[in-house]
C-alpha cells in the first residue's frame, strides 16, 4: 500500500479536523496516509525543517503562521504570491513550494453556504493570513466594495497593496475597528477572519448592535462550531454560517497537492458533518 506523510503546523490545534479528514480520504484512495499535528511551540521554521527531513510530502500551516511561512519556501504558487500567505507547503525534489488553498476553500464554502447572498458591499474583519485569502476570494466572487478592518495599520496596508495589485482599488477600503459602524451600516454581509471567537480568543469581534436586519454573516472559525458571533447573528434572525465547509474544501485541495489524487469533497463534507455532529445544534452547511 502506498504511503504518505503530511501534517499541520499551528498554535492551539489539538481539536483540528484535518487528521481525520485527510486520513479517511487517504484510506478511500488506498493510501496509508499519516497526518500529524505539530503545535508550534518549537518554532515554525524548526518544524518545517523537521517535517521535510522526516520525508513528509508536505505540511499545512494555520494560525498564526500563514504569512510567516512565505519566507520558508523556495517558490510560491501564483495565488499564494498574490495574497502574501501560505497555508500549504509541498516538499518535492529538495524544493519547497508554498500554496494557498484557503481561497478555494472560502469560495466553495461561500457558494454552498450562502447561495444568492447580496454582495454589493461586504465588511471583512481581519487582515492576517486568513483575511488575505478571504479578501482575495470575496473580490474574485464579484463583491462590489470590500471594507477590510484590522487594528494593525501595517498589516492592513500590506494587504490593501496586495489586493490593489489584482483588483480595482475603487472596490477596496481599509479602516480601523473604531470606524466599523459606518461601513457595516451599509453592508450586505460580514466575514469574520479575525481570531476572535476561537477557543483561545473567546468573545465577539464587534458590538452586537451592529448586526442589522438583512445582514448575512460568515465566520471562518469552525471550532467552536457555534461561535459567539454566529449565535448572536442567528438570535437576530440573520443568515449565518461557520467555517466547517471552508475547512473541508481547503483540506481537499491540500490533499490533492500532497498525494496527487483527486479527492471527493462531498464525501469529505459528510465525514466532517459526522465528526462535528455532537458539537453543534445547527446545520453546518446552511442557515
Amino acid at each position: 500500500m502506498p504511503t504518505c506523510r503530511c501534517g499541520l503546523i499551528g498554535a492551539g490545534i489539538a481539536m483540528s479536523l484535518s487528521p481525520a479528514l485527510h486520513q479517511e480520504e487517504g484510506r478511500r484512495h488506498g493510501l496509508d496516509l499519516t497526518y500529524t499535528l505539530m503545535d508550534a511551540e518549537a518554532g515554525l521554521a524548526a518544524l518545517v525543517d523537521r517535517a521535510e527531513a522526516d520525508g513528509f510530502a508536505g505540511v499545512n500551516i494555520t494560525h498564526p503562521f500563514k504569512q510567516q511561512a512565505n519566507a520558508l519556501v523556495d517558490a510560491l504558487s501564483p495565488q499564494a504570491q498574490a495574497i502574501g500567505a501560505v497555508n500549504t507547503i509541498v516538499f518535492e525534489n529538495g524544493r519547497r513550494t508554498g500554496h494557498n488553498t484557503d481561497v478555494h476553500g472560502f469560495t466553495e464554502a461561500f457558494r454552498k453556504g450562502l447561495p444568492g447572498a447580496a454582495t454589493d458591499r461586504v465588511v471583512l474583519l481581519g487582515a492576517g493570513g486568513a483575511g488575505a485569502a478571504c479578501g482575495y476570494a470575496l473580490l474574485g466572487l464579484g463583491v462590489g466594495h470590500l471594507t477590510i478592518v484590522d487594528p494593525d495599520p501595517d498589516r492592513l496596508g500590506t494587504l490593501g497593496e496586495l489586493l490593489a495589485a489584482r483588483f480595482d482599488t475603487d472596490r477596496i477600503a481599509l479602516t480601523a475597528p473604531g470606524r466599523i459602524a459606518k461601513a457595516l451600516a451599509a453592508a450586505d454581509g460580514l466575514v469574520n477572519a479575525s481570531p476572535v471567537g476561537m477557543a483561545a480568543h473567546p468573545g465577539l469581534p464587534l458590538p452586537v448592535h451592529l448586526l442589522h436586519r438583512g445582514l448575512w454573516v460568515k465566520d471562518v472559525i469552525y471550532l467552536p462550531v457555534d461561535t459567539d458571533l454566529l449565535i448572536a447573528a442567528r438570535a437576530r434572525g440573520l443568515r449565518a454560517v461557520g467555517g466547517a465547509a471552508m475547512c473541508v474544501f481547503q483540506a481537499a485541495a491540500a490533499f490533492e497537492l500532497f498525494t496527487g489524487r483527486i479527492p471527493d469533497p462531498s464525501r469529505m463534507l459528510q465525514h466532517a458533518e459526522l465528526l462535528l455532529r455532537d458539537r453543534t445544534p445547527t446545520p453546518l452547511w446552511s442557515t
